[in-house]
């Protein structure tokens, strides 16, 4: 774990879901291959890069907590984008000041426990505005938290 201050804003464009915590076992699973059987990244234009990002955002309680509904938003990071493909929506990653927590190259099966252990992190002060899983080409692996300063 980390303290990042990310600078600048990210734009992602990708597929959204709308789901909640009580059904995020059931509906994120199928959103992730949804991703995949689609080709969604190759069909994203102007990408800055073949990064996957899965923003959690757009929360029902934004800036208080994380209950209720919210977005994932499977996609990659973009610039200069100019017009959003159909099916597709964007977000916009704002500033922040992130706590970024490795998770063991190639393992997306492990990111589910590295949640839970992010959510029982005590004194974690986060911002429940745009949360961040970010895959690399190389396996790499992070969950980035926004955090008030």
């Amino acid at each position: 774990m980390k303290t990042i201050e990310q600078t600048q804003p990210i734009t992602i464009v990708g597929i959204e879901l709308r789901t909640s915590n009580a059904e995020a076992f059931n509906t994120i699973p199928p959103h992730w291959q949804r991703f995949t059987s689609e080709g969604v990244l190759a069909r994203i234009p102007a990408k800055a890069s073949d990064e996957v990002v899965a923003v959690y955002t757009h929360f029902e309680h934004e800036g208080i907590d994380n209950e209720g509904t919210y977005s994932l938003i499977i996609g990659a990071p973009v610039d200069g984008l100019r017009e959003v493909p159909a099916g597709m929506v964007s977000a916009v990653i704002p500033p922040s000041r992130r706590v970024v927590f490795p998770v063991e190259r190639g393992r997306h099966d492990l990111v589910g426990a590295a949640w839970q252990h992010i959510w029982a992190q005590p004194g974690l002060a986060k911002t429940f505005i745009a949360d961040y899983e970010r895959y690399q080409a190389n396996g790499d692996i992070d969950i980035c938290i926004g955090v008030h300063r």
